[in-house]
């Protein structure tokens, strides 16, 4: 792996940090197999939203509702 500064001057503090970095990004994207995507967190999962299906309203529901008069 080749890296090359093309425009401005860094320390050799910033070098060395933003190589760290490519090469941390290498190491992880070798040890996943290509195509393969991470498992969404589990709060953005939409199932947690709706675990339990809501009870289907009855012939008699229009009755139950509340209008304020």
């Amino acid at each position: 792996m080749m890296i090359k500064v093309i425009r401005g001057n860094p320390t050799p503090e910033e070098l060395a940090a933003a190589l760290a970095v490519v090469q941390a990004r290498a190491a992880a994207a070798a040890g996943s197999p290509s195509g393969a995507e991470e498992p969404p967190a589990a709060w953005s999962d939409p199932a947690r939203v709706a675990r339990h299906r809501l009870p289907q309203p009855g012939p008699t529901a229009w009755g139950r509702t509340y209008w304020p008069g």
